[in-house]
């Protein structure tokens, strides 16, 4: 499945971005800025539902493959030349894969990029649309959405940077879905059904 993304004009250069975002970061606690396709976003503090999702999904990984971590809103360099910003959810990677990195660190190590859906107006351009296609052109191998909207997960391979991800299967809420190579877990998401509020 691909989705179509329509590029416009960058609304400032990435250094501007990374100065004000660093600047947010000091003074607001409460938000965080993002820089993807060219279009500053914001993410607001998420509910208790949301972080129930991340340790689940955390918890599950970590009992499949012990050496990995789920770092939470670690901040990523995206899309194909690196000129996007992202704070996903969760990247999966080798437990200390970014010590030392900075605010943005290169996705390299990046096995899977989380996305959980915060049921505000902006989810379905940012977490279904430019999302995939940024983390697909930084060359991150599997891209997961746990979508409270629609009580349907997704998990996204086979990354292309021109197309996005050429893959996409996705299962309901309830249903067991499997995590492919690189990763090869399987996740049984009845738990999710309980967490879509």
């Amino acid at each position: 499945m691909v989705v179509e993304v329509r590029q416009s004009p960058p609304q400032m250069s990435v250094d501007e971005f990374e100065t004000l975002a660093e600047f947010t970061a000091r003074e607001i606690e409460t938000v965080g800025l993002e820089f993807v396709s060219g279009r500053l976003g914001v993410r607001k503090a998420r509910n208790d539902s949301h972080g129930a999702v991340a340790a689940w999904l955390a918890c599950r990984c970590l009992q499949a493959r012990p050496g990995l971590g789920l770092h939470p809103n670690l901040g990523l360099r995206v899309e194909e030349h690196g000129e996007g910003r992202a704070l996903p959810d969760g990247v999966l990677a080798p437990t200390g894969s970014f010590a030392g990195q900075g605010a943005w660190a290169d996705p390299g190590a990046a096995l899977m990029t989380v996305e959980i859906t915060s049921h505000d107006p902006d989810t379905h351009h940012r977490d279904r649309a430019e999302k995939p296609r940024a983390y697909a052109g930084a060359g991150i191998p599997l891209y997961l959405l746990v979508d409270r909207d629609t009580l349907w997960t997704a998990v996204h391979s086979d990354p292309d940077p021109a197309l996005g991800y050429r893959q996409v299967h996705m299962v309901r809420f309830g249903g067991v879905l499997t995590l492919p190579e690189p990763l090869g877990i399987t996740l049984d998401t009845e738990e999710l059904k309980q967490y879509a509020d």
